[in-house]
């Protein structure tokens, strides 16, 4: 009877252990593509599907908790989540070392959007002085040096939807947005009119990074992740919401 009790406590252990859920952290300022909230959870796009799918390869569910985005890395700090993705290194360079990083999943391309067609590449450094969608709390290396100048000055929303959505409609003729949130605005919108890209302002490749602690399944998430991009099930996510470059969105005008 002892050992049937202690193979029973075992057993018990053993399934806990396996539903625990894998915490992801989802700033709140993402939108589709990437993501869409509703009702502070999300429920499609890239970044969910990748999430779900990591789950699913580890055997457990997960657990999303969404919140403003100068809180996400506060919320990895104190243990309140696990994972964290679509970042890269530079963007966090006072990182401390009780984090493991994945390989690059993604490529982050922030261009310079119009509300109206040019025919060549823009420079910002030539822009006359003026407002210039951004969304809050976002830091943009490109172009900070014209934000400390005050030769351009931050318009700031909630997300990358909205900045395009004030640039539609004339609160200034230039924001900043990545090349997915883009190319989804332009194909959802019904006006017609769609934006342009007109610079592309930085590249960046960006990934996941997990709290290295012994109750994360951290080197397995971490493996997990580089057979899904390894066997091209990232790549196949994206191109579910992502059209080629070719795009009517993009501009001749943006260059390669």
């Amino acid at each position: 009877m002892r050992l049937t009790w202690s193979a029973l406590l075992l057993l018990s252990a053993s399934l806990e252990a396996a539903e625990a859920p894998l915490r992801f952290v989802i700033a709140d300022s993402w939108a589709m593509p990437s993501i869409e909230i509703e009702g502070e959870q999300p429920t499609s796009g890239i970044l969910y599907d990748t999430m779900n799918s990591l789950a699913r390869h580890l055997g457990t569910r997960p657990e999303f908790h969404v919140l403003a985005r100068a809180r996400v890395q506060n919320a990895m700090a104190q243990g309140e989540v696990d994972i964290r993705c679509f970042a890269a290194q530079a963007w966090l360079p006072n990182l401390s070392g009780d984090y493991l990083w994945s390989v690059p999943l993604f490529v982050q391309r922030n261009l310079l959007v119009s509300d109206h067609p040019h025919q060549a590449p823009l420079n910002p450094q030539d822009l006359p002085t003026q407002h210039i969608g951004t969304v809050l709390s976002y830091t943009y290396t490109a172009l900070q040096p014209l934000f400390d100048s005050a030769r351009l000055i931050r318009d700031d929303a909630r997300n990358e939807e909205q900045v395009l959505q004030k640039l539609q409609v004339g609160r200034y003729h230039y924001a900043i947005a990545s090349q997915w949130t883009l190319d989804w605005f332009n194909k959802t919108q019904a006006s017609g009119k769609p934006l342009h890209r007109v610079a592309l302002l930085q590249e960046q490749a960006v990934s996941c990074y997990v709290r290295n602690d012994p109750a994360v399944p951290a080197r397995r998430i971490l493996r997990a992740l580089l057979q899904m991009k390894m066997s091209g099930e990232i790549d196949a996510i994206v191109q579910r919401y992502v059209e080629p470059m070719s795009s009517a969105s993009t501009s001749d005008a943006a260059g390669p």
